[in-house]
């Protein structure tokens, strides 16, 4: 595989403590991406290439990324969110919030109390990869619907029947992951028109036809946040306490065009 068409224009972003550690340029250096002891408020280490308007992100369908990591803490014991994909930065970056509608191909990790709209009855924290586009004419059409849809959510055997069809129009797939978070492994996201495979030390754990339709921009990111946002309407967001230190380490960063 190439290096990185932008490996130069990695973005840093370090908030309240959270820091990048490593040589650059990172597609070439291992590197860790650290979050100290945080009683209160918010603390970030990321690093992107999500520069400039979203409209001239530079990945597009016809792209992989491969890389090793591994977590300072199992699943049952990181808190808040991780990852790393691809994403059209929804909320903006945490220092200049300009919200739009996302799109995501990535592995993402989130902690109790997160709770995202996944399978109906299904897992809303863990570790897994996923897609979402929420931007397409499907996911837009059924915007005026929204609050009836959530009107009958509130009873399981209706949402058992309507969440699946949203997930449809949201592109919305997932897939949980079983190995240990803490050991080195090679993760692999082919991104393609026709949809994404997510590979996990060389074994496929997940194909799904759903595909965003870009631009995005690389991220990679270990944060304090979580996120509640259900098929039965419960929408919150805030901070989680960091009690101990933790992080992301990455090695063999690789992006290219296929």
């Amino acid at each position: 595989m190439s290096q990185p068409k932008n490996k130069s224009k990695f973005r840093l972003l370090e908030m309240n403590g959270g820091e990048v550690r490593g040589e650059r340029p990172f597609a070439n250096n291992p590197f860790q991406l650290y979050l100290p002891i945080c009683p209160v408020g918010y603390t970030d280490a990321q690093i992107d290439d999500c520069v400039g308007s979203r409209k001239v992100y530079p990945w597009r369908p016809g792209t992989t990324l491969a890389l090793r990591a591994r977590f300072s803490h199992e699943a049952n014991e990181l808190v808040g969110t991780a990852g790393f994909g691809f994403w059209n930065a929804p909320f903006g970056d945490p220092s200049k919030p300009v919200p739009t509608l996302p799109q995501a191909a990535w592995f993402f990790f989130g902690s109790p109390p997160n709770d995202l709209p996944l399978a109906p009855n299904g897992p809303g924290q863990g570790w897994f990869g996923a897609t979402l586009d929420a931007t397409t004419w499907r996911a837009l059409r059924i915007a005026p619907l929204a609050p009836a849809v959530l009107l009958l959510n509130q009873l399981a055997p209706l949402r058992r029947k309507i969440w699946p069809w949203v997930q449809k129009q949201l592109q919305i797939s997932f897939q949980p992951i079983a190995p240990s978070m803490t050991d080195w492994h090679d993760y692999k996201l082919v991104w393609r028109k026709n949809g994404c495979q997510f590979w996990v030390d060389g074994r496929l754990i997940h194909q799904t036809p759903f595909s965003p339709r870009g631009p995005l921009g690389f991220v990679c990111w270990i944060d304090n946040q979580y996120m509640v946002a259900t098929s039965n309407g419960r929408f919150r967001w805030g901070t989680i306490p960091v009690t101990s230190p933790q992080f992301l380490e990455i090695d063999n960063l690789q992006i290219e065009a296929i």
